[in-house]
């Protein structure tokens, strides 16, 4: 459906087109991709985390197309990924391997390995620096701390949730035998397994998913959870060797943002916790803590709209909800004019009200 009925037609919607080229070309100034890739870098894990593809630079390339629309961003980036061709999967990779470069916990003050701070925003005066630091006077300063120090080998964080396993008040979920439903090649199917609610709550928009989170922590819902541990930094990837079963290669590392929620739940009349995850692309440590709350609020029964599986998954699609409400921008000429008809019929009935 289109507006050809329009005056000019096609000649008027490719000038609309070339209109739009002329609006993101209206500076000399050319915005560089590596510019866009780090200095917005937040923006960048965003569009990832939602279009379900990890590559920073051609989300970075989709934005600066996009005119920095993140939902049109990430329908690029998704159109793109539809055309690779898999030639390998990953075998499974933990969060607890990961090269964490910030980890905090709300429920405990001493853990082991230490609370990091790491980059973040939580801290600051949230006050606009109108003189900033020069970048090249950041990095380099930063860069001669790093040769200056001395070297530290990485060590393994263990989970938060982990003592608490061991002390049994909280349940150890056993392994999934089969494989993880990959809901890019698989109908979403209610009830559906963790894994496509998983993938399908990283993959929505991280507006929606905030906004379900926060409507269960008001009160419309079951569920408001302590941080139990929040962890950013970077996972090694795998793939089997293909000469040799028992040898894997990594392929590389991915940035990921990983939280565990600790929720109180009644068990035979005995409380113990139970664990909402949340895990996307990036630094996007707001939606991770979201997607932990819905994560639980969809483990327990209820009314609510947070504990409505259907409604939950199938409205948080970024592409599905956008391009939607985008699609009433197109022509309904016929169905508004029935409505209209029965508008004025209605009028010009006589009322049958004494």
């Amino acid at each position: 459906m289109a507006y050809v009925a329009v005056s000019g037609g096609q000649e008027a919607i490719e000038e609309s087109i070339r209109l739009l080229h002329c609006l993101r070309g209206s500076t000399f100034k050319e915005l560089d991709i590596e510019a866009i890739e780090k200095k917005l870098s937040l923006l960048v894990d965003r569009v990832m985390s939602e279009a379900g593809l990890y590559a920073p630079v051609y989300a970075a390339l989709a934005l600066k197309q996009a005119e920095g629309s993140i939902e049109e961003a990430v329908f690029l980036l998704r159109a793109y990924r539809s055309t690779l061709s898999r030639n390998y999967y990953t075998l499974p990779a933990s969060g607890a391997d990961m090269r964490a470069v910030r980890r905090i916990s709300a429920a405990f003050k001493d853990i082991q390995g230490g609370q990091i701070l790491g980059a973040t925003y939580d801290y600051t005066h949230r006050l606009i620096e109108f003189k900033q630091p020069a970048a090249v006077e950041l990095c380099a300063q930063r860069q001669a701390r790093l040769e200056a120090a001395r070297p530290v080998p990485v060590a393994k964080l263990p989970r938060v949730s982990d003592y608490l396993k061991q002390e049994g008040l909280i349940d150890t979920p056993a392994a999934a035998e089969d494989e993880p439903v990959d809901v890019t090649k698989n109908v979403l199917e209610f009830p559906c397994e963790r894994s496509a609610r998983l993938q399908t709550l990283a993959r929505a928009d991280g507006g929606f998913v905030g906004g379900l989170a926060y409507s269960s922590i008001r009160g419309y819902g079951a569920v408001h959870p302590t941080v139990g541990e929040l962890r950013c930094g970077y996972v090694e990837l795998e793939v089997p060797y293909l000469f040799d079963e028992n040898e894997t290669i990594c392929i590389g590392e991915i940035l990921l943002t990983e939280v565990e929620g600790f929720i109180p739940e009644d068990d035979d009349k005995k409380l113990k916790l139970a664990v909402g995850y949340g895990a996307v692309f990036g630094r996007n440590e707001n939606k991770a803590i979201a997607m932990a709350v819905l994560d639980a609020s969809l483990e327990t029964a209820g009314t609510a709209p947070t504990q409505d599986e259907e409604f939950v998954l199938l409205h948080g699609d970024s592409l599905e909800m956008n391009g939607f409400i985008s699609h009433l921008k197109l022509p309904h000429y016929v169905t508004f004019q029935s409505k209209l008809d029965s508008v004025r019929k209605t009028r010009k009935e006589p009322s049958h009200e004494s």
